[in-house]
């Protein structure tokens, strides 16, 4: 996730905690189970893909992608399913709970969004979950409230047929102090997602969690099998000049050491990308190393299009992104 949706967040109020297990007889639309795997990739490579390239990944569209899209009400919600299959043929997607923050127990508005998935033939992967409290809070009380506040998106993942849900791991305090209260926390959530089968994954993002080692620890702390990570390409700022998010980046964790660090413990991928060079390679991450990090890990997932680019054009982006996968990981 960028910089901007973080800034959106303090737009977002708590939500209510907790209710009753949504109905999970709609099974359409639904991925499995997702699991911790990764790739490999020669870095000085670069054969052309055939038509017939089997890739070792999977690829789905982050809704944030098209974020400005949603913000300006361009787009609804309803209607990214469509979108992502019509426009650039995707089949599985990423939701961002900003753009329904409401409807997290709504069963009719659920309902049809999963029938919008059926009759386009699109799969749901995942939800990306934000606004919900500090689950790594060394507050007790603040801690307990930010893992009930989540439990409605496990409920809403697991009625779309959905495999995960990715929620973050922030708190104030000491890095130890955090990691400790953000081992409980994302424990105790993933017991609840566990009872119906739904994983629980961290991403890369921003202040401590930005700092692979650390992020790490937590995962072997938590020590659970649908507790992972979501490793973003492009989210290893650990302190900003502003905040945790605002402004210049002051101390950048290295991405492909922090990448590295996360795979085993991967449950998806997060391909951010800004900006292209003029043959259509990410001018900010070496997507051939990366990759090549991915592969090795064993992952065979989801790996998940992120354009951020603030000067492009999103749809453009999103194709250049695709294409650039599609590339990239024909070679390995």
């Amino acid at each position: 996730m960028s910089t901007n949706r973080r800034r959106f967040l303090q737009q977002l109020g708590g939500l209510a905690a907790g209710f009753g297990a949504v109905s999970t007889g709609l099974a359409a639309c639904s991925d499995g189970t997702a699991t911790a795997e990764n790739s490999k990739s020669d870095s000085s490579s670069t054969t052309p893909p055939t038509a017939a390239a089997k890739l070792f990944f999977e690829i789905s569209l982050a809704q944030w992608s098209l974020h400005k899209a949603f913000f300006d009400k361009k787009l609804d919600n309803l209607d990214f399913p469509l979108v992502a299959k019509r426009d650039y043929d995707i089949s599985v997607v990423e939701y961002v709970n900003q753009f329904f923050k409401d409807k997290a127990k709504d069963g009719k508005y659920l309902t049809e969004l999963l029938k919008r998935c059926t009759d386009n033939g699109v799969k749901n992967h995942l939800i990306m979950v934000d606004g919900e409290g500090s689950l790594g809070s060394p507050n007790d009380k603040e801690r307990l409230k930010a893992v009930e506040d989540h439990y409605k998106w496990v409920d809403a993942a697991k009625f779309l047929g959905c495999a995960t849900i990715r929620v973050n791991a922030h708190g104030e305090g000491s890095r130890e102090d955090v990691q400790k209260a953000a081992i409980d926390g994302l424990g105790r959530l993933g017991e609840y997602g566990a009872k119906t089968g739904i994983n629980v994954i961290v991403e890369n993002h921003g202040g401590y969690t930005s700092d692979g080692s650390w992020l790490a620890g937590v995962m072997k702390g938590v020590g659970k099998p649908n507790v992972g990570t979501l490793p973003d390409f492009g989210n290893f700022c650990i302190r900003h000049e502003i905040g945790m998010y605002g402004g210049k980046c002051l101390e950048e964790y290295d991405r492909y050491k922090g990448t590295q660090e996360l795979m085993p413990y991967a449950k998806g991928v997060s391909a951010k990308t800004f900006e292209f060079d003029a043959q259509g390679n990410c001018i900010e991450t070496d997507y051939y190393k990366m990759l090549k990090i991915v592969k090795d890990a064993g992952f065979t997932g989801y790996i998940g299009i992120e354009f951020e680019g603030e000067k492009g054009d999103p749809v453009e982006g999103i194709r250049k992104t695709k294409a650039l996968l599609e590339k990239v990981g024909a070679t390995l």
